[in-house]
Parts: structure tokens; C-alpha cells; sequence
């Protein structure tokens, strides 16, 4: 039996549509380079303590290779147990879990089936594998995972294996009754704007809530009022909050620029901090080598704050690349006030804990 958006607690639904900071998470590895679930327990009682409206993992940031090592299953089992055990308050209990869905139409379907076996709410389904495909065959396979569990699209950047899809495709895809969000992470205005047309001229604006993916740009996404127009009138879209790698690291801060970027109060302290995270993140996500070493700089900053043990990744040659190291101290010294560093080293010690 299909599970549709409408079978959700409705604080879930509230939570996705009211906007939150949602992590892209990452792997939690041993240095041997095997999945170590106490960190990664850990990793998801900071995201909650942080103040986290919900935790993406099985995405890009958690390492595509999870699925050729045969530990999907077990990352995404591991994640959904502790956000159930860690929660206390109420509001806690309603932690939005996605789980990140890859491959073919076959290999999706199964990934769907275990992510709604385990309790997640939505899958975010990546594309990439459709690179050949026209936009009626990809439509086709979208459908075909959104009989399984409610779906948030994902338009990734080329950059890291996104493919280029057109306005037409968002509008077709935003018809689709169980899509539910839409990470919008192409890394570039253009495109952007593409799938927001796409969801007004689907008239889906009322079911479809818009994240942000830009790292890139990402104060700006949510602070920007979009008007699409479609016949005589003017639907105004707005980013209501964000899945991000960025947003993987310093959550706490995050929390509270998601929550200034809410207020409304638009000043030039808005944009000067649009600089800064955007500076922060190219340092971090390693723009200068084109992204390279995007996975290894969060793992480094999770390492910093001793989250993690080190920075290993399941592909022994993905790692830092030269420059990038002192690029992270550089933000760091820039923008210490972007860190929460002070909030993870008060509480390390309680997520570590068995």
C-alpha cells in the first residue's frame, strides 16, 4: 500500500511547511573506514539538541558508496532509531525523517520500500542515474517511487552529478499528488527560478514546500519573495527553510538564521551575512577545486568540534584537497560568530554517552 503525504502526524506536515533547518547528514566512520553507528547516534543528538526540524541522511553528503559497501539499510535504520529514542519533548517527537533515494527505477523502489519500512517520512530522490533519459521517462520513474512514500524532488547541481532539467519538467514532476517538497540545490539563479515556475504553473504552491539546496546562496533564497506569474494573477513562492551539507555543521547557528531570515526585518545585516556564510561554505564545500573536497570539509569541522574522530571517507581517496585546510582556519578566525562550537563542546560529552 502506497503511503501518501496525508497519512503524516499533522505536526510533521506543519513542521515541513512552516520551514526548517534540515542537515544533509553525513557518514560516521571508524578509521579503518567502517560505519561507526555510536557517532553517528551522536551526530543526531547534536542535529536535535541544535534544533533541527528534520535529518536527511542516505544523500550526497552521507556518501552515495553506502549502498556498494551493502550498509544503506543500516545507516538508515541507525538514524531513524535514535531520532525515536533521543527525542523527549513533544515538538522533538515530529522530526521530519527523509531518507535519500538513488538509482534506477528498480533500485529506487527497494530503497523506498525500506525507508518507509523504518519510518521515514519522505524520500528525496536524486536523479543523477537519468543523465541519458528524456524528461518523460524521468517523469515516469518519478511516479513510479511516489507510489511508495511521499517524495521530495532534488534538483542537484551538475557540478556533483545533477542533471539540467526544464521548467516543463518541475511543472509535470509538481503534479505528481504525493510530491511533497522540493529541494531546490542546482546552484544557480536560473534554474532556481525554473522549478519555481514549475510548482506555480503546476498550481501545486499550496502542497509544495520550496528548501533551499543552494549552499551558495543561501540568506538570500530565504529572503527573497518570488513572483511567478501565471494567467492574470501572481503567485509569490517563498524558501521556507533549508536541506543542506552546509547546514550538516554549525546547526545551532543555523537555527537562528533561519529564524532571522523568518522575521522579516530585511536590512544591509542580512546581506553582509549572506556574504559570510557564502564565504564560509566555499571554504568549506572547497569551491576552488570544484567541490572535490566538499564531504571531507564538513567532515573536517565535525572533527574540530569532536563529532567525529577524523575525516575518513568510504573512498580512501576522497580527502581534503591542497589549501583547503587553510581555507577552514580562515573562516574560522573571519566569522567566529557562524560557529557553534561553545554549544557542541558544552553538550559533547551527553552525545557521546552510550
Amino acid at each position: 500500500m502506497a503511503f501518501h503525504w496525508s497519512d503524516w502526524p499533522d505536526d510533521v506536515l506543519v513542521r515541513l511547511r512552516e520551514g526548517s533547518v534540515i542537515p544533509a547528514s553525513p557518514l560516521a566512520l571508524t578509521a579503518d573506514r567502517q560505519f561507526n553507528p555510536q557517532r553517528q547516534k551522536s551526530l543526531v543528538r547534536y542535529y536535535i539538541d541544535a534544533g533541527a526540524g528534520g535529518i536527511a541522511i542516505g544523500v550526497h553528503t552521507t556518501q552515495f558508496e553506502i549502498r556498494e559497501k551493502g550498509i544503506y539499510t543500516r545507516v538508515l535504520e541507525t538514524v531513524a532509531d535514535e531520532i525515536n529514542s533521543w527525542a523527549k519533548t513533544e515538538k522533538e517527537k515530529y522530526i521530519i525523517k527523509i531518507a535519500g533515494l538513488l538509482g534506477k527505477t528498480n533500485q529506487a523502489r527497494s530503497e523506498a520500500d525500506v525507508a518507509r519500512n523504518l519510518g521515514y517520512h519522505a524520500g528525496l530522490l536524486n536523479l543523477a542515474t537519468y543523465k541519458d533519459a528524456n524528461e518523460d521517462e524521468i517523469i515516469e520513474h518519478c511516479e513510479a517511487i511516489a507510489d511508495i512514500m511521499p517524495l521530495i524532488g532534488f534538483y542537484l547541481q551538475p557540478a556533483v552529478g545533477g542533471i539540467v532539467l526544464s521548467s516543463n519538467f518541475w511543472q509535470q514532476f509538481s503534479m505528481i499528488e504525493n510530491v511533497i517538497a522540493i529541494k531546490v540545490a542546482p546552484f544557480n539563479r536560473y534554474q532556481t527560478l525554473d522549478v519555481l515556475r514549475g510548482i506555480a504553473l503546476a498550481k501545486a504552491e499550496n502542497r509544495i514546500s520550496v528548501y533551499t539546496g543552494n549552499d551558495d546562496n543561501i540568506v538570500i533564497d530565504l529572503i527573497t519573495p518570488y513572483e511567478i506569474r501565471r494567467d492574470n494573477s501572481t503567485v509569490t513562492l517563498r524558501t521556507v527553510g533549508g536541506l543542506l551539507g552546509h547546514w550538516a555543521i554549525w546547526v545551532k547557528g543555523a537555527v537562528e538564521i533561519l529564524t532571522k531570515c523568518k522575521e522579516g526585518i530585511l536590512d544591509e545585516s542580512l546581506l553582509a551575512l549572506h556574504g559570510n556564510v557564502t564565504d564560509c561554505n566555499a571554504a568549506i564545500f572547497d569551491v576552488a577545486n570544484n567541490f572535490k573536497g566538499c564531504i571531507s570539509g564538513v567532515h573536517e569541522v565535525l572533527r574540530r568540534q569532536g563529532l567525529f574522530e577524523g575525516i575518513w571517507c568510504l573512498n580512501p581517496n576522497e580527502t581534503l584537497s591542497p589549501g583547503q585546510m587553510a581555507e577552514i582556519d580562515r573562516v574560522y578566525r573571519d566569522y567566529p560568530e557562524l560557529n557553534d562550537d561553545a554549544f557542541v563542546m558544552k553538550n559533547l560529552d551527553r552525545w557521546l554517552s552510550a
